[in-house]
């Protein structure tokens, strides 16, 4: 942690609305004036598209199992360096990933590789990162010792599965025996290495279907926001520093479920995560200035 550097980590699954987070940030850092580097954390992958589909099958040949959640499919000592470097020098270096074509024309490249790793923007407020291992403290590492404020944002596990699922059948063209078994080649990892972050966050967004999804493998559509609520709980109160009377009053639909603990409308997310977040963010800046200040 740093006051000078402060760090915002977003960890969630794909799917689990990380990209929604992102947008929400962006309007916090733009109301705020702040100059953000930004991190994605599919740069931290270690194989491009290409080459993770060879090790795949290299490792399913040898019984191994590798995935993007676990330490074989990323390079956690590059990510511990960034976060580590950042917090005491404002500095460090990143790489962008090349989901597709428009990412590739606009970094020149192709899709699904890396661009070359390049130094971070100089002179900006803070680091924000969104991907797998914001909250990461696994096989030596600890990610999450350098991060200011951790946010966690993930479905629930069925819908997380029908989610990936249904991107699977219509991006990829996977059959859905394919995407099943890749969730089950996946599992082990997710636990291990995903799902103990949440615990570390100070606030977690959880979406909720209120359909019938018990059977994931045999859902046809993902469940709307008008079929979904978000579940915000609120681990670090000292931190967060929540207006539960005000958000109740300004999210209508929003109710309480534990003293710690609101419900909102899953269309309310994003207004939600502003309403929030962006007090918190305000505090950093303040602390990040006294200490510049001090100096």
């Amino acid at each position: 942690m740093s006051e000078l550097h402060p760090i915002v980590a977003v960890t969630g699954s794909s799917g689990a609305g990380t990209t929604s987070v992102t947008t929400a940030f962006a309007h916090i850092f733009k109301q705020e004036g702040i100059h953000a580097a930004w991190i994605e954390g599919d740069s931290y992958h270690r194989y491009d598209r290409a080459e993770m589909a060879r090790q795949v099958e290299l490792a399913a040949r040898e019984g191994r199992t590798l995935t993007h959640f676990g330490p074989d499919g990323n390079v956690f000592d590059e990510l511990e360096a960034l976060f580590a470097g950042y917090a005491a020098t404002g500095s460090g270096r990143r790489r962008h990933y090349l989901h597709t074509e428009a990412d590739a024309a606009l970094h020149g490249g192709a899709p699904g590789t890396f661009t070359a790793w390049e130094a971070l923007p100089a002179h900006t407020d803070l680091l924000f990162y969104e991907g797998l291992h914001g909250g990461l403290v696994a096989d030596g590492h600890d990610i999450a010792r350098h991060v200011d404020l951790l946010i966690g944002v993930v479905p629930i596990i069925n819908l997380e599965w029908i989610q990936k699922i249904h991107r699977d059948q219509t991006v990829r063209g996977y059959s859905a025996e394919t995407a099943t078994q890749m969730i089950l080649r996946r599992m082990p990892d997710y636990v291990h290495y995903i799902c103990p972050q949440f615990s570390r966050t100070d606030i977690n967004f959880q979406r909720t279907p209120t359909i019938d999804t018990s059977n994931p493998f045999t859902a046809h559509e993902i469940p709307t926001n008008d079929e979904s609520l978000v579940v915000i709980n609120i681990a670090n109160r000292r931190k967060i520093q929540p207006d539960f009377r005000g958000l109740l009053e300004m999210l209508q639909g929003a109710f309480m479920s534990r003293p710690d603990t609101l419900v909102v409308p899953a269309g309310k997310f994003v207004f939600a995560m502003e309403l929030i977040l962006a007090p918190v963010i305000h505090r950093l800046m303040d602390r990040r200035n006294q200490a510049r200040a001090a100096i």
